[in-house]
């Protein structure tokens, strides 16, 4: 790495001893890129601003102890490095519950049903599955590591989700699950969305049938004590590196190095910088020199999704005596999806309420009474009036939570990847960038930050 770093601390302000590597962010991306430098002898410092690690994973727990993970929870079948990761730490995964039938409300109609759609019309039906077998195969034909080189991107990336979703599907069926697609995926409504960058997410999950499913796909296990405990054991790795309450407000890179800047003025001087936040939060740093045109445009062509999560707390997962599987959706709002999200011992019984797009966007400016309110309505018009004598409420609009500002992930519009995307993984200078929206395998999930983890890590030692 050459002659040991200067320290450029300012005489006024408090100042660490200079390290090699300086990380923005404690969530998988940063710990992993973390414990790889530490591993390989560099001096590692992470700053974090929240008083806790895991990022956009968040365990509260309920009032009787239960875990409740407030913000992403699901790993499943090739997500080699979230389970590799578990595996490796001890912390313990169980089969998400299924058993039973579903629900979907529909044009003002409830039917249960099994598997992933329900008894549509023949014809309605058929091309459903015609849609989705479309929108899959299309995806096969995107490259995942640089979307814009893909087959015919430019007009892929110039057209909206919804438009091709009025171009292809004529049924008012075909068209309300694409957008329901859209919504429970990416948090976001189907206009707001590159169609280049839907085939791309599904094309990094490994089709649409691994992104969607719960077993065989990304819903399919979790985690017994909360998704935030991998990342709790992950930062155990890195304890001594790991400074919390810290917000960065400002990164100054020169020929020698990056000066990080706290919001209380205290200083870092690294060689290189990592910062692992979402591309829209990354860009509210101050950065001297100015970042590059395109990159800071990048990240103003990225923004979050919107999302609610809602968790509602009954002594027992009643709807399995009904024989219910506790997965619902509906269009008749504010709730879109729902799953059961009992802990592995069956009670209490926990309903998980998304609100997402649009939606989310409209009741996060509401009080929580009135959000739970609608909620509880919701709920009894799906699975009856035992669903409104829930014992606890607890909730996160991901819009509010301040250094996040929304989820699932990052998302680009109409126009973005193909007059940007190279810009995504491109380091400024000394500073790289890593988080879960940077990954070309499962981007928005845990896997996929720990992946852009190691690639930060790997480009740093690489330039050693």
């Amino acid at each position: 790495m050459g002659q040991p770093i200067e320290s450029a601390c300012r005489p006024e302000s408090a100042c660490a001893e200079p390290v090699d590597i300086a990380i923005i962010g404690a969530g998988f991306a940063g710990l992993t890129a973390a414990r790889a430098l530490v591993s390989a002898g560099l001096r590692v410092t992470v700053l974090e601003a929240r008083d806790r690690v895991g990022g956009r994973i968040h365990t509260r727990h309920a009032q009787d102890g239960t875990p409740i993970d407030v913000g992403g929870q699901w790993v499943g079948p090739g997500q080699d490095k979230v389970l590799a990761l578990a595996e490796e730490l001890g912390v313990e995964t169980f089969p998400s519950f299924e058993e039973g039938e579903n629900l979907c409300l529909h044009n003002g109609r409830l039917m249960r049903f099994t598997g992933l759609l329900p008894p549509h019309e023949p014809a309605a039906l058929a091309e459903v599955e015609a849609t989705f077998q479309a929108l899959d195969a299309l995806a096969q034909t995107v490259d995942a590591e640089a979307p814009w080189t893909s087959p015919n991107a430019a007009a892929l990336d110039s057209e909206s989700f919804d438009a091709w979703i009025i171009r292809t599907a004529t049924s008012d069926e075909a068209r309300f699950w694409m957008r329901f697609l859209a919504r429970s995926v990416l948090a976001s409504e189907a206009r707001e969305l590159s169609l280049l960058h839907v085939l791309f997410y599904i094309k990094a999950a490994g089709g649409l049938a691994a992104l969607i499913s719960m077993g065989g796909g990304a819903q399919e296990r979790r985690f017994s004590l909360g998704a935030q405990h991998l990342a709790e054991r992950l930062a155990d790795t890195v304890r001594p590196h790991l400074r919390l309450d810290t917000p960065v407000a400002a990164l100054a890179q020169d020929g020698d190095g990056v000066t990080i800047t706290t919001a209380t003025g205290d200083t870092v001087r690294a060689r290189h910088a990592i910062v692992t936040l979402p591309p829209a939060l990354a860009a509210r740093l101050r950065y001297s020199p100015p970042l590059p045109g395109t990159r800071d445009h990048l990240a103003q062509r990225m923004p979050m999704g919107a999302c609610i999560k809602v968790q509602c707390l009954y002594p027992t997962p009643f709807w399995r005596e009904e024989g219910l599987s506790g997965m619902a959706i509906s269009e008749d709002g504010p709730v879109s999806l729902i799953y059961d999200n009992s802990p592995a011992a069956g009670t209490p019984g926990i309903l998980v309420a998304f609100i997402e797009g649009d939606e989310a966007k409209e009741w996060t400016a509401r009080t929580p009474a009135e959000r739970q309110s609608a909620i509880t309505q919701s709920l009894v018009r799906l699975f009856g009036p035992r669903a409104a004598d829930m014992r606890e409420y607890i909730e996160l609009s991901w819009l509010e939570e301040e250094y996040a500002r929304g989820g699932y992930a990052g998302v680009m519009v109409p126009g973005a990847w193909t007059s940007l995307g190279a810009t995504l993984r491109q380091p400024t200078g000394r500073i790289h960038w890593a988080g879960t929206e940077t990954a070309s395998r499962w981007p928005g999930y845990m896997d996929g930050a720990i992946r852009s983890g190691e690639r930060a890590a790997a480009e740093i030692l690489a330039a050693r």
